[in-house]
This record gives structure tokens, C-alpha cells and sequence, in this order.
């Protein structure tokens, strides 16, 4: 099993800056592709960004130029910096993670994917 634990939301001002975490621990022979995705209330749950274990990423339009994704493959961890925050992206963000539990499985290309709890972001205006 793994876990993927995020933490860093919190409430900020609109024009504000917050930067989330996530770390996945577990059986984990290596991380393929990790991401964010968030869920406003009453909306269905949305990419923000991704970014490959070679350091690819990709962002939806609405964060494009704001958000930034990383991730330091030796500590499985990836980090979404969000800077001129807007009430619009209030939301639940969840971490993302395609994982290979084993040689087998990275072999192959068959990852599993896993989600964390989830943490809010509530950008007042």
C-alpha cells in the first residue's frame, strides 16, 4: 500500500501565495507521473498540474503562469507552489500519484494510481 499525505493548505488573501506538499510513502519502487487536482464545492474535481518522474509537467489554463509543480524523485515528494491567488481556486486540493510497487510493475508500465485526503485552500477576496 501507499499513502500520500498533503499538507501547506490553509485560508490566504486573494493576491496571496501558498505552497502545498505531498509525500507518498509505502511500497514504492518508483513514482511515475504525480499531480494535483482540486474540487471546489459543487463542482466536479479538476487537474491543476502535472509533472513526470523526468520532470515534464503540465498545468491547466486557469493556474497557468500562477502555479508551479515540482517534485525531488529521492524523497517522493511533489510541491505545487501557488502564487497570485484567486477566490476561484478555493478548493480541496488532492495529490496524485502513479506508483510501481515493484520491479515487476515498472517493468510492465502498470502503475496503480493513489490519492491523498486531500487538503483546503480557501483564498478570500
Amino acid at each position: 500500500q501507499v499513502q500520500l499525505v498533503e499538507s501547506g493548505g490553509g485560508l490566504v488573501q486573494a493576491g496571496g501565495s501558498l505552497r502545498l506538499s505531498c509525500a507518498a510513502s509505502g511500497s514504492i519502487f518508483s513514482i511515475n507521473a504525480m499531480g494535483w487536482y482540486r474540487q471546489a464545492p459543487g463542482k466536479q474535481r479538476e487537474l491543476v498540474a502535472t509533472i513526470t518522474s523526468g520532470g515534464s509537467t503540465n498545468y491547466a489554463d486557469s493556474v497557468k503562469g500562477r502555479f508551479t509543480i515540482s517534485r525531488d524523485n529521492a524523497k517522493n515528494t511533489v510541491t505545487l507552489q501557488m502564487n497570485s491567488l484567486k477566490p476561484e481556486d478555493t478548493a480541496v486540493y488532492y495529490c496524485t500519484a502513479n506508483v510501481y510497487s515493484d520491479y515487476e510493475s515498472w517493468r510492465a508500465e502498470d502503475g496503480m494510481d493513489y490519492w491523498g485526503k486531500g487538503t483546503l485552500v480557501t483564498v478570500s477576496s
